[in-house]
């Protein structure tokens, strides 16, 4: 047998099937959806019915290329470039910015016009920041469980990022990164009392931030009372709501939904979930719920397993990125069903744009990595105690 034979079969038996099923069902399912929800949209604006699929396909091609790139790299490569990988993050957070490089779109400054691609900045940036993050515990794990020091820098760097996204503005993705930030920090050691005190000081400066803005005030209490104002500020939710009702237990059939037709704003992107369930129905949306619930306990699984083998840096990575695909999932789906206000945020493998898709295909590399060498030293050190004896 050839080297490259063995070597292909320790790499397959290295990975993670679990997880790479979880996600790439998801993924075929999320084609499946923009498909359905965007075809009479491409179909209007570009001539083409699969427009936005085939541009779905060429994303989900380049994110599986990114996630492969991924886990091929050793996450020692990723622990020691992650000052190089700050600094790219806000970068990209400044340039976006910069008059002449962003682009508005909606009101909002959250692109840049690379050739045929849009980038949206916040995606990189989140989990360029969450590797820096990952390796900031290991290198002041002493300092962060000792003193506030050591908390309250990252969260210096986290809140200057937040500024830059909130100047776009993109109070959602400021929303999720400070949240799994403050997670990964406080699974890193952190103080319940430092925690406490920036959670609190977090919550009076969001709720601040609100109350200054009579646009995001109105966003924030709009989805209490959509119905108050259906052809207005409650018009994507009430036709989102809409839709979710029509899909009772079954659905009203793939390709189907009513509400796609031009009711229903952003139906292949922040709102795939309601045209989900509403062609689908209630046991469709169950399905997509409980494989999204089960590939965030996947990474926090995957995440434990790699703090026990001492592979710290991989682990508070797995479980920063387990945390921000769970809670971006709950985000996004949670404002399709009305039970939160609207905030902008895709549905992690599943909306279609290229930024999210391609991100969060590179996460899920990340950590089939982190499992594959978990796995490893887990194996090294069997080897080892059997030399020893």
């Amino acid at each position: 047998m050839s080297d490259k034979r063995i070597a292909g079969d320790a790499d397959a038996r290295n990975m993670d099937s679990t997880l790479l099923v979880l996600a790439g069902l998801i993924l075929v399912i999320g084609l499946v959806m923009v498909a359905s929800a965007s075809i009479s949209l491409a179909d209007k604006t570009s001539g083409s019915p699969f427009y936005y699929l085939t541009r779905q396909l060429i994303f989900a091609t380049v994110g599986t290329g990114a996630g492969v790139m991924m886990y091929l790299l050793p996450l020692s490569w990723w622990q020691r470039s992650g000052y190089l990988l700050l600094m790219l993050a806000f970068a990209l957070l400044m340039m976006v910015l910069i008059p002449g490089i962003g682009r508005h779109i909606n009101g909002s400054i959250r692109w840049v016009v690379l050739g045929p691609f849009r980038l949206q900045v916040s995606e990189p940036a989140r989990l360029l920041i969450f590797i820096y993050l990952a390796g900031y515990i290991v290198r002041r794990s002493d300092e962060l469980s000792s003193s506030i020091k050591g908390f309250l820098k990252p969260m210096g760097l986290i809140a200057f990022a937040g500024l830059f996204l909130l100047a776009e503005p993109d109070f959602g993705a400021t929303l999720v990164l400070t949240f799994t930030a403050m997670a990964m920090l406080f699974l890193g050691g952190a103080r319940l009392k430092d925690f406490g005190l920036c959670a609190a000081v977090a919550a009076l400066a969001a709720v601040a931030l609100v109350f200054a803005s009579p646009y995001r005030l109105a966003r924030l209490t709009g989805f209490l009372h959509p119905w108050a104002d259906p052809f207005d500020t409650g018009f994507q939710l009430t036709n989102s709501l809409i839709a979710i009702g029509q899909g009772q237990w079954f659905g009203v059939g793939l390709g189907e939904s009513v509400q796609k037709l031009f009711y229903l704003p952003e139906a292949h992107t922040d709102f795939v979930f309601a045209v989900t369930a509403e062609e689908l129905g209630l046991l469709g949306s169950a399905l997509v719920v409980g494989l999204y619930l089960a590939l965030t306990w996947r990474a926090l699984l995957l995440a434990r397993r790699a703090a026990k083998r001492e592979q710290l840096f991989g682990a508070y990575l797995a479980f920063g990125i387990g945390i921000w695909i769970g809670m971006q999932a709950f985000i996004n789906m949670g404002v399709n069903m009305g039970v939160l206000p609207t905030k902008g945020l895709t549905l992690p493998l599943m909306s279609y744009g290229g930024s999210s898709l391609i991100v969060s295909c590179a996460a899920i590399g990340l950590l089939m990595r982190v499992d594959r060498e978990t796995r490893e030293s887990g194996k090294w050190k069997s080897e080892s105690t059997e030399v020893a004896a």
